[in-house]
């Protein structure tokens, strides 16, 4: 597996302990802090990361170099990472490890269809499940020789990372209302809140999810989702 990144340390040979040395992580993720929660579990692993926040930034990224392994989250804000993955899949050489990640229940089935050769439910906090997901779909010339020490640990992004999202939250419902950016929002919002145990404002987004699946009038949904977030910039709710 062919890892061009050119910003890369030279190549150094994994270990029971880092398991991931040697390998660049593209994480192609909206959320702040669900990134935070990656770059955590690469740096523990020993892997370098590179992040992206949309489509066009993760494309941009793969004319520079091709990563050893890249984790796309299915919503992003100009398009599904299931585009992305689909055309990952199809193209040669091919990008070593594929992962989907979301934190919708249905979201795995779409992945795999798409051509991922596996899926992280959000939220991604445990080392171990991490470390699993990209070793066992490496070939075996890049895992580390001999018997692998499994952590037993959790990450935990830190809450300025939320407020960033909370922040980004804000500005998009201050320039736009209209139906394809507030199924954004819920998923988003949904999304992230679910990573960080506020279940006041995951559930805020499920209403607002469901008002639009069904075809209702979604202002007030909207405008609770607005206020809730302004109430945990302006109060820095702790996580």
């Amino acid at each position: 597996m062919d890892d061009s990144d050119p910003f890369a340390a030279p190549h150094r040979l994994p270990t029971p302990t880092r398991p991931l040395l040697g390998l660049t992580v593209l994480v192609v993720e909206d959320s702040r802090y669900a990134c935070e929660a990656m770059r955590l579990l690469c740096l523990r692993s020993g892997a370098r990361i590179r992040r992206a926040d949309c489509l066009k930034s993760a494309r941009r990224h793969l004319q520079v170099y091709r990563p050893s392994v890249i984790i796309v989250d299915l919503g992003l804000p100009d398009g599904s990472g299931a585009d992305l993955i689909e055309e990952l899949a199809t193209t040669h050489p091919r990008v070593g490890v594929i992962l989907g990640t979301s934190g919708d229940d249905f979201a795995e089935s779409i992945a795999i269809a798409a051509g991922a050769d596996g899926f992280l439910a959000k939220p991604i906090t445990s080392l171990a499940t991490f470390q699993e997901a990209i070793l066992t779909r490496l070939p075996a010339d890049r895992q580390p020789t001999g018997p692998r020490v499994l952590h037993d640990e959790n990450v935990r992004p830190d809450p300025i990372a939320y407020q960033d999202d909370m922040a980004h939250v804000a500005d998009v419902l201050s320039d736009h209302t209209e139906g394809k950016i507030l199924d954004y929002v819920a998923q988003f919002v949904g999304g992230v809140a679910r990573s960080a145990g506020d279940r006041i404002l995951a559930e805020a987004a499920d209403g607002l999810a469901q008002a639009r699946a069904a075809g209702h009038p979604v202002t007030s949904d909207a405008a609770r989702i607005a206020g809730l977030v302004q109430e945990r910039l302006q109060h820095r709710k702790a996580i």
